[in-house]
């Protein structure tokens, strides 16, 4: 890919991403406030957020696998479901992965 090619590629999605965000500014806001505007939002965010994490807990390039990601993001749902700190389930997440990576598992 040229650099030129390149560039005109960011350009024009920058523009699209600007484009995108000044026509939010431009919806009325009564069609925002409807409840199943606000709760297909909330959803398609949780989507998002969740299909991220599966991606990058079980994949690694284009191959599935199954490695201390895995253990660690069982930590950190109990640490969350005990309602730890976030701060201290990205600790035990981190910890628990590095533990096992040092016992040699992925």
């Amino acid at each position: 890919m040229t650099t030129t090619v390149l560039w005109v590629t960011v350009l024009v999605a920058s523009a699209a991403s600007f484009g995108l965000k000044l026509a939010g500014h431009l919806v009325p806001e009564h069609w925002l406030a409807t409840e199943r505007v606000q709760r297909t939002s909330t959803l398609v965010t949780v989507a998002l957020l969740v299909s991220l994490v599966v991606v990058q807990t079980f994949t690694d390039g284009s191959s599935v696998v199954v490695d201390a990601r895995v253990p660690a993001l069982a930590v950190a749902a109990v640490a969350l479901a005990l309602r730890a700190p976030f701060i201290l389930v990205v600790v035990l997440a981190a910890g628990s992965a590095a533990a096992l990576r040092a016992l040699g598992w992925g």
